[in-house]
């Protein structure tokens, strides 16, 4: 049934380190061999050997109004039409910046890059040399992308300062990051009681979605937000995941906290490569040419990923666009567990707008040591079966979902009854 895909999958390997360019394709944290894509259209994506499956990936996020939506496939062949890149300003930079600073109300001014990974990356830079400090502020189990400063994972104790989890990151750099656990709100406490006159920055996604769905404490939110102030640090939001997926107002708007800085990627490049960081003027007057903090790239603000970006905006912002996705993904969540509980199995689900997590435990998690004690290996039975049967979830337990505009209730209701076969088949090896 994937004979195509494995050909494609063992040829990849010859020239590609492990057949893939970017690692969580290569399946490996369920097994098997990766799909190969072909084509997508709406809620769906068809594989190299012909199956079409519902897709609850969407391309990690950024595909919020679906594959090859008519509008945002007609901005790009007008704009690619006129050239594919110019190194040189365009309107349509200043038409997306104006749009992302009137969306979310914390951000004066905006820079364009062409990854999530450049806008962390570029917002730590920044906080650095706005606040003159070196220490940063990350949490187990978040993810903000692969520069060295954030490849660290927790010490061997508490209030310790990181080790690299990567090879190639110095110790020497990763001494400068400090990391905690996610909605531990005293011991973040505790660590700005220690360290806060040499703290530059926290960066933290507001709901993390890089172990899973975790939903935030909104105590915890809260106190990154007081004891920043307090200590003279800054607060950067890492909004790459759940800017504009959680609601218009992302997630600062759903949870009413007012970061210093902001990280958006995925949903405004609309599948395109774009990214931006933001935040406070007197900050962003900081990056060169105007201040001392350098950040430079070719492509970024290229006019056809601007395209894409504006026209999946402009769709977004249609009138209850976000009650309806978030009312969609709840529905599936919702089904997925009652479909569970027929048959007598552990699993929980949540979702906050159009992002799900999938948990096979009692409840859902609230840290990344919750996460971590759910049933991995009843979690990948799961995944082969969805995919088996044509729905495309996350090839991981600890990767959030997504569900787009383009899903439909009868699409729903079809992972649903999957789902509900999965479970009925697993409650039969059960000993009675």
């Amino acid at each position: 049934m994937t004979k195509n895909s494995n050909r494609l999958y063992q040829r990849a390997q010859r020239h590609i380190p492990a057949g893939v360019n970017s690692p969580v394709r290569a399946f490996g944290g369920v097994g098997g061999h990766p799909r190969f894509i072909v084509r997508g259209q709406g809620a769906r994506m068809q594989d190299a050997d012909g199956q079409w499956l519902i897709d609850y990936v969407g391309s990690w996020g950024p595909l919020i109004v679906g594959h090859a939506h008519p509008e945002v496939v007609l901005a790009v062949q007008k704009a690619a039409a006129d050239g594919l890149s110019f190194g040189a300003p365009t309107a349509a930079e200043i038409e997306v910046a104006e749009l992302l600073c009137r969306l979310v109300p914390s951000m004066d001014m905006v820079r364009l890059v062409s990854s999530g990974t450049e806008a962390t990356m570029s917002a730590i830079r920044l906080a650095r040399g706005f606040t003159g400090r070196d220490l940063l502020i990350k949490f187990e189990g978040c993810y903000h992308g692969h520069s060295d400063s954030l490849l660290v994972k927790a010490g061997s104790g508490a209030l310790t300062f990181g080790n690299p989890s990567s090879g190639g990151v110095p110790a020497d750099l990763a001494q400068h990051t400090l990391v905690l656990d996610y909605n531990n709100t005293p011991q973040l406490a505790e660590a700005f009681a220690q360290h806060g006159d040499k703290i530059a920055a926290i960066i933290v996604e507001p709901v993390a979605g890089n172990m899973n769905l975790i939903a935030p404490d909104p105590v915890f939110l809260k106190a990154m937000r007081d004891l920043t102030t307090q200590h003279g640090a800054l607060l950067i939001f890492d909004e790459v995941m759940t800017g504009f997926r959680v609601g218009l107002g992302s997630a600062q708007g759903l949870y009413g906290i007012t970061p210093d800085l902001s990280t958006f990627g995925k949903v405004i490049g609309g599948g395109l490569p774009l990214a931006a960081f933001g935040g406070r003027r007197d900050i962003m007057q900081k990056i060169a040419p105007l201040g001392s903090v350098y950040q430079a790239g070719t492509l970024s603000g290229n006019p056809v990923a601007v395209a894409a970006g504006l026209a999946t905006l402009k769709l977004a912002q249609a009138p209850d666009f976000y009650e309806r996705l978030s009312n969609l993904t709840k529905t599936l969540c919702d089904g997925l567990v009652g479909a569970a509980e027929n048959h007598g199995i552990a699993f929980a689900a949540q979702n906050i707008g159009g992002m799900f997590g999938l948990y096979f435990a009692e409840q859902c998690p609230s840290t990344y040591k919750e996460v971590m004690a759910c049933d991995s290996a009843f979690f990948k039975r799961f995944f082969h079966a969805m995919l088996q049967s044509g729905h495309y979830f996350a090839p991981s337990a600890f990767e959030a979902g997504f569900v787009s505009a383009a899903h439909s209730t009868t699409d729903i209701a079809a992972t649903i009854a999957a789902a509900d076969a999965f479970f009925e088949n697993e409650g039969t090896k059960k000993p009675r």
